[in-house]
């Protein structure tokens, strides 16, 4: 390998001529500035024979684990009188703070090892390990087993890939201080930012942000979904259509794949079963004073009062829906939102859930495939904590803050009083923070016997799931005194899969079954003589819909 000595301001040019301890130490002092391109760089200098492999490999790893140790020390035995945290400083019980320190306990060995492999998060998660009194033995042994793996990796790309590692990480090498200034940058505004509008903890968000990474239900969809993607592409080549889907409801508009009515489900069911039905309006697109005016004009005849709900038509996940309290509000969602609406009547409740049903052509009874308990959290006032504050607190709303604090962006700052309760999420969706557990237990023969019945009378209709609202669970199991508030076709999910208790394994098997019988159903109607859809209209309706999502205010 015929490499020239790197010089990118890190290491002097001459370090090949000095004795080896000096050249350990020299790198090692280098790893506390920077740690992976002093690293490839002495691996790089070994590789072509101008530094001491030995030094350069052990100068490194070593440099590189005490200051990994030193971080924790510094962190464990002077941060909290120092940086005079509020968990410490009275703002957190001792057990709250014991329940953190529990919960960095479980997950500690993970966060370390996969703050080793990302830079940029290995000062917060080393911080955290101290000051939430990780056991120092155990981070002695995981960061010296994740450095000892690194470094070794460091020297062997570069003694395998030396000249094209070289070229990219020459490239790399002009943000290397990037995470370190943003970091830096990140810890200033906090500093200057108003005190009583910031989170309660410099640290909350960061850690919030590593155990959202270990709880799947809230990993994001480019990174949840592709098996289920893989599992769609397989059944459309073993049913021979990349469509099939669109023929498993021939009374919905492509299925309920995607683009179809909530509306005309709705009307289907308001006549079909009117007293299990929310009853609903539709408001078509118009200028502002038009749709104003049909707004009021429902209102009236129907005496619907406040609060009632606008959604749009077209939507999937709670996009835009709404509970409108005023007529301010009113106005000001008729103006953010222009497509076409649904106007509902307001169902308190306060239970809610997801029931899937499935039926194919010809058969007697149809099934309940999975039933999805949804709890609408809630905050409860102490009389001093911001609302901000009691997000940030909880235990499970803290992984959701964003979407809380966007809704609620007007009232971050305010203190709720002690004993009063502020919900969340409006909208039954998990998208939007609603939290889901299987209902199982409610799946007894008296409710299917009633779905089964509701679904019968709708033309078309053979596979999705119905959300509803009830106020007594025994009376839903018992079929009875519930309202349907929608209807979705064949792209609806047996949502129970977001039950934390559920591994993603669990959750993939149930989707994984739900798919095959989306596809069963569209191949048993196809055989009936109903054709699913051309590919390019499906795809024209996606890029339909999405036009409109992009479009919709925040959801309730």
């Amino acid at each position: 390998m015929n490499l020239s000595t790197p010089n990118w301001g890190w290491l002097p040019p001459a370090l090949g001529d000095w004795p080896p301890l000096l050249q350990a130490l020299t790198l090692g002092l280098a790893t506390f500035v920077q740690e992976d391109v002093p690293t490839l760089t002495a691996a790089l200098l070994a590789a072509s024979g101008a530094l001491s492999a030995t030094a350069g490999f052990w100068g490194c790893f070593l440099g590189i684990w005490f200051g990994d140790l030193l971080l924790f020390g510094l962190a464990r035995g002077l941060g909290r009188p120092v940086l005079g945290l509020k968990w410490v400083s009275g703002r957190l019980s001792a057990g709250q703070l014991a329940e953190k320190e529990a919960w960095f306990a479980r997950r500690g060995t993970w966060l370390l090892i996969s703050a080793r492999m990302i830079p940029g998060t290995r000062l917060p998660t080393y911080l955290a390990a101290g000051l939430l009194r990780w056991p120092v033995g155990r981070f002695f042994a995981v960061t010296g087993a994740a450095a000892l793996v690194w470094t070794l990796a460091w020297f062997g790309l570069a003694f395998l890939l030396g000249d094209q590692l070289k070229v990219f990480w020459a490239r790399w090498h002009d943000f290397a201080w990037l995470p370190l200034v943003l970091l830096a940058l990140g810890w200033g505004s906090y500093q200057v930012y108003p005190r009583k509008n910031r989170p309660s903890s410099f640290l909350r968000p960061t850690l919030t942000w590593w155990s959202r990474w270990l709880r799947w239900e809230f990993w994001p969809a480019w990174l949840f979904y592709p098996p289920v993607v893989a599992r769609y592409i397989y059944l459309s080549i073993r049913h021979r259509s990349f469509t099939l889907p669109s023929a498993a409801n021939p009374g919905i508009a492509y299925g309920g794949l995607v683009g179809e009515s909530k509306i005309a489900t709705l009307k289907d069911l308001s006549a079909s079963s009117p007293e299990f039905t929310a009853e609903a309006w539709y408001l078509p697109e118009g200028s502002l004073p038009e749709r104003i005016s049909q707004w009021k004009t429902r209102i009236d005849e129907h005496q619907l009062g406040f609060p009632h709900i606008l959604k749009p038509d077209l939507g999937q996940r709670g996009l835009g829906v709404k509970c409108i309290r005023s007529q301010e509000e009113a106005i000001a969602y008729l103006k953010a939102n222009p497509s076409p609406l649904i106007l509902q009547r307001y169902v308190a409740g306060p239970l809610e859930a997801g029931i899937f049903y499935y039926r194919f052509p010809g058969e007697e009874r149809g099934h309940i495939f999975a039933v999805t308990e949804k709890i609408f959290p809630a905050i409860i006032g102490d009389g001093q904590s911001t609302i901000e504050e009691l997000i940030w607190s909880d235990k499970r709303a803290r992984f959701m803050a964003n979407r809380y604090l966007s809704r609620f962006a007007d009232r971050q700052n305010e203190v709720l009083a002690s004993g009063k309760s502020l919900r969340l999420v409006e909208a039954g969706n998990h998208a939007q923070g609603c939290i889901f557990r299987d209902g199982a237990h409610l799946a007894t023969p008296a409710l299917a016997a009633r779905i089964d019945e509701i679904s019968r009378r709708i033309p078309g209709f053979h596979i999705g799931r119905y959300d509803v609202r009830y106020a007594d669970e025994m009376a839903l199991a018992e079929g009875r005194d519930f309202k349907i508030l929608e209807l979705n076709g064949a792209a609806a999910e047996a949502t129970n899969i977001y039950d934390a208790r559920y591994s993603v394994f669990r959750a993939y098997q149930i989707l994984f079954r739900q798919w095959a019988l989306v596809f069963e159903m569209g191949s048993a109607n196809r055989a009936l003589g109903h054709r699913p859809c051309a590919p390019a209209a499906l795809l024209r309706a996606w890029r339909d819909a999405r036009a409109l999502f992009d479009r919709y205010p925040l959801a309730d």
